[in-house]
């Protein structure tokens, strides 16, 4: 009786590299991919950086707007989150997609070429994109709150859903709030690894994601900024709570993690994957 168990199938040329196609891509791909997009970051002038990011810190505004207006347009029901948390996506959708530079989620690639290259050069290099960026960033979200709270671009109505909305998701002490902003950066950073890992569904990788951090109540130090500022703007916060009781503790939640986590461990799982040399 004929065994099958040691047979391969005999594939045409077309047929061979369609299955090299479709075979999933290896981790040290991914890696490899990314780490290019991190030298490419480290690269950048830091007036090119700044721009950018002073971009994205007034698009993330864009989060506390959508997330208020569908807060406002629904009944007060126990299931009103789950569908007011939807707008959370809006301003991050914008970001990556436009390749604005987001400090917990485009600084997360120069973190590959430095535990690559062990160097102080690129060391420094990366703190002067993190300084750069975050501070754009923080200037955006400051200047996308004044005008959320301060002018009369918005009705009285949505100015009131977005104070509802911003109290909500920035209701807590600092611990939990560095707690909370581990797993938050730990998502947004597995959203590089996975898009770099496929070559469609990049919106709905975004959303599921960013959305899985508004619903769980997770701390992101962009977004969650932005709902603080406004808070402070409106006089219902002051400068010193949002520095030393929420933007500390979820900077550091962010970093670690985005960067122990998904990228320690990452790179980790390449380089033990990496075939060691012969001994002599």
């Amino acid at each position: 009786m004929p065994t099958y168990a040691n047979t391969k199938p005999k594939l045409r040329p077309d047929e061979e590299a369609e299955a090299n196609h479709r075979t999933s891509v290896r981790a040290k791909v991914v890696h490899e991919a990314i780490r290019r997009d991190g030298e490419e970051e480290l690269h950048r002038s830091m007036a090119a950086l700044a721009w950018s990011a002073l971009a994205a810190g007034l698009a993330m505004g864009l989060s506390l707007l959508a997330e208020g207006v569908l807060h406002s347009h629904l009944p007060e029901t126990p299931w009103r989150p789950l569908v007011s948390k939807i707008g959370y996506s809006l301003g991050f959708i914008i970001v990556i997609v436009g390749k604005q530079q987001l400090f917990t989620e485009n600084t997360l690639t120069p973190i590959i070429p430095v535990m690559h290259n062990r160097d102080a050069s690129t060391l420094w290099k990366l703190a002067k994109l993190w300084i750069a960026v975050f501070i754009a960033n923080m200037i955006g979200t400051h200047l996308i709150a004044w005008l959320f709270s301060n002018t009369p671009v918005l009705s009285r109505e949505i100015q009131h859903a977005l104070l509802e909305t911003a109290q909500a998701s920035t209701a807590v002490d600092p611990w939990t709030a560095f707690i909370r902003g581990i797993p938050a950066g730990w998502l947004i950073a597995l959203i590089v690894w996975l898009r770099a890992a496929t070559d469609s569904g990049e919106l709905a990788i975004i959303v599921l994601l960013t959305y899985t951090i508004a619903i769980s109540g997770f701390t992101h130090i962009i977004a969650g900024s932005v709902d603080y500022l406004y808070l402070v703007m409106a006089g219902h916060a002051n400068w010193f709570s949002f520095l030393g009781e929420y933007m500390l503790p979820v900077l550091l939640g962010n970093i670690l993690g985005g960067v122990a986590i998904v990228a320690a461990l990452n790179h980790a799982q390449v380089v033990s994957d990496e075939p060691k040399p012969d001994s002599q």
